[in-house]
């Protein structure tokens, strides 16, 4: 028993067995140094680990800032734009307010970045040219405030192009592309220092386990060596398993913080990209708005003309349809901006998405050509959709289009509607739930993942000149989720395209048309509206005056007010009204809400809503179920809408009878 006579020192004297326990007493003492030494070390890899974390979350508040300074700077330049155009002073303040914001987000900038001379400098650059910029806006601003909205359009196109504006943007830049270096370089650092901390904390486990095994073995060196060793064995092991267990560990916790630092990096390339479309949307839908206003005025105008000219007036009548033409073809692209910004006014109804499908195979044949081998796959027993159909087959023959123009006029395309459940966010931000899933495949060039990410842009197209007015993909993009659904992409280049539109199940059932829905043409319309009184509320002047004389052509009597506190004025009078004509979106009190407060005193007053926008206060729910007629619209449509309403209450008053 070698190990138990050098322990116990069998047949050696006192000295030498006093020498060999000091021996174990100075390795334990050494043990203990070398453990204080790596306490120190860990406390400061910990602390350096921590400053390192810290520098990059500021690191990253600085980009978002960054993000966010731009953001406010878009509204605000989006604000005025619109402000210049149609003098709306609540435009003017909105261009303020966001201006004021992006002045303090700077300052937040220069706090953040007082100890970083070069991103200081840069910094004191942005709020330089911020103050530059500001001037040249404030001009704008003043020539709109003062009604000189020709000359503030001027200097709002010159100010577009100034050099301020594009140097904000480009030194915004600068400092997140700066803060992201610098980010990289403190990610790698903070990993390395990571590192360093556990291997030290690996040793001192170690470490502390040796010290302790060495003061058993000093403790019980005189009892029994064997059971020691025994003991020392199964310590050796538990110390084998927690080393790997914690190694584990730390892999683990290294792989969640790399997958963290991709997530954070993909949300802020989304952030961006919806900051992006958010401000487009905004500019859009104002300016849109209003060409729908000056629309209704021209589509009138020309109907009036029309009506005026005698037979043999045919070169007059031949450039009033010129002109008519043209405006047709303004209001179709007015429709397809506000589907982008979410705002066209939808007449969503529940829908069968298969059978709608179905009954356009024709329409699709006809409009790609016969070179394209078109095959429709409808799920059978398919959930139904609230959806405007109109704007449904709008989307689908647009897609058929895109597919046609990718496959150069010869291919196989596929049309394909299934029932599809959807996890959380399965589908970009969608909730999880049932929806209809309408797919169109095509087997053409495909598309990059640099065209997909820019694919939804107002005015990107990748047709030539002439070809394409980039609008078709925004629209399907706004119409989804205008509808609370979603679009999908799927493309290889070289292989075709798969783009899904994704729409939220329906809980009610499909109605029907009803059989004598539009039975009567234009001119019986116009006789029976002809001697009934209605009421036109409407507050842009230039469409109340439009709208009033083509009621008085069509032979009724009309009431014009040019908002609502007048329109109530009007209702209050003796005078009796047949029906209320009025606008969605006004100052004051909408349409709607106009509806709603009237209700009580005039319960059977038929309504039609006229509306070229919907806008972001909620109204498209409050017109489900209510007859609305779409800006700009011709004396046919106007004559149209109201026999309709009148109609319906007629009907309504034999049913209660």
């Amino acid at each position: 028993m070698v190990e138990e006579n050098w322990l116990f020192g069998d047949g050696e004297n006192s000295s030498r067995q006093a020498w060999r326990r000091g021996l174990l007493s100075a390795g334990a003492l050494l043990l203990a140094l070398m453990m204080a030494g790596l306490l120190y070390l860990v406390a400061q890899s910990n602390s350096e680990r921590d400053a390192a974390a810290d520098r990059e979350r500021r690191s990253y508040e600085i980009i978002m800032l960054t993000r966010a300074i731009e953001g406010a700077r878009s509204r605000s330049e989006a604000a005025l734009g619109r402000f210049v155009i149609n003098s709306d002073r609540r435009l003017g303040t909105i261009y303020r307010d966001e201006w004021r914001i992006a002045g303090r987000q700077i300052g937040r900038l220069e706090q953040l970045l007082d100890v970083r001379p070069e991103q200081l400098e840069l910094t004191r650059q942005v709020g330089l040219l911020y103050d530059q910029y500001g001037r040249e806006l404030s001009r704008t601003a003043s020539y709109a405030n003062a009604r000189r909205n020709w000359e503030a359009l001027s200097l709002h196109n010159e100010t577009a192009v100034s050099s301020a504006g594009a140097g904000i943007t480009s030194t915004l830049d600068r400092i997140a592309d700066n803060e992201r270096a610098r980010l990289a370089e403190l990610s790698a650092a903070r990993i390395e220092t990571t590192e360093k901390s556990n291997l030290l904390a690996t040793l001192l486990t170690i470490a502390g386990v040796i010290l302790g095994i060495v003061a058993l073995a000093l403790a019980w060196a005189t009892v029994r060596a064997f059971r020691d060793r025994h003991r020392a064995d199964q310590r050796a092991d538990e110390l084998e398993e927690a080393v790997s267990q914690r190694t584990a560990e730390l892999e683990t916790l290294n792989a969640e913080l790399r997958a963290e630092v991709t997530e954070r990096v993909a949300a802020e390339q989304k952030l961006r990209q919806a900051q992006k479309l958010e401000a487009v949307g905004r500019l859009t839908g104002g300016i849109a708005h209003d060409f729908n206003n000056m629309l209704s005025v021209v589509v009138g105008g020309i109907d009036l003309a029309r009506r005026k000219l005698d037979d043999d007036d045919e070169a007059i009548r031949r450039h009033l349809d010129n002109a008519a033409d043209g405006a047709d073809r303004a209001a179709a692209l007015t429709r397809r901006l506000l589907a982008f910004a979410r705002s066209e006014p939808l007449l969503p109804a529940a829908t069968d998405p298969a059978e709608l499908v179905d009954q356009m195979a024709g329409l699709i044949e006809r409009t790609i050509g016969e070179r394209i081998e078109v095959s429709i796959d409808c799920e059978t027993d398919c959930w139904p959709v609230w959806v405007d159909p109109r704007q449904l087959e709008s989307a689908i023959v647009n897609l058929a289009v895109n597919g046609r123009d990718a496959m150069d006029g010869t291919g196989a395309m596929r049309i394909a509607v299934a029932n599809c459940p959807l996890d959380d966010r399965q589908i970009n931000e969608l909730s999880a739930g049932d929806y209809v899933r309408i797919a169109v495949s095509d087997d053409g060039c495909g598309m990059g993942p640099e065209v997909i990410e820019r694919v939804f842009e107002p005015f990107f197209t990748t047709k030539e000149v002439g070809k394409g007015t980039g609008l078709g993909m925004s629209q399907i993009f706004g119409f989804a989720r205008q509808s609370g659904g979603d679009v999908g992409i799927d493309s290889t280049v070289g292989e075709g395209t798969t783009v899904s539109i994704y729409l939220p199940r329906h809980g009610g059932a499909v109605q029907k048309a009803s059989a004598d829905a539009g039975s009567l043409g234009p001119e019986a319309g116009e006789r029976h509206i002809a001697g009934h009184t209605i009421l036109v509320v409407e507050d842009d002047p230039r469409v109340l005056r439009a709208t009033s004389e083509a009621l008085e052509e069509l032979q009724c009597a009309v009431i014009p007010c040019d908002g609502a506190q007048a329109a109530l004025a009007a209702l209050s009078g003796s005078q009796p009204i047949d029906l209320l004509l009025t606008d969605v979106v006004m100052p004051d009190m909408t349409g709607p809400e106009l509806v709603a407060h009237i209700a009580p005193d005039h319960p059977d007053l038929p309504v039609v809503f006229v509306t070229g926008y919907v806008g972001e206060g909620g109204e498209l729910d409050q017109l489900e179920n209510r007859m609305v007629l779409r800006k700009p619209f011709t004396m046919a449509e106007l004559a149209e809408a109201i026999r309709t309403a009148l109609r319906e209450r007629t009907r309504a008053q034999i049913a209660a009878e």
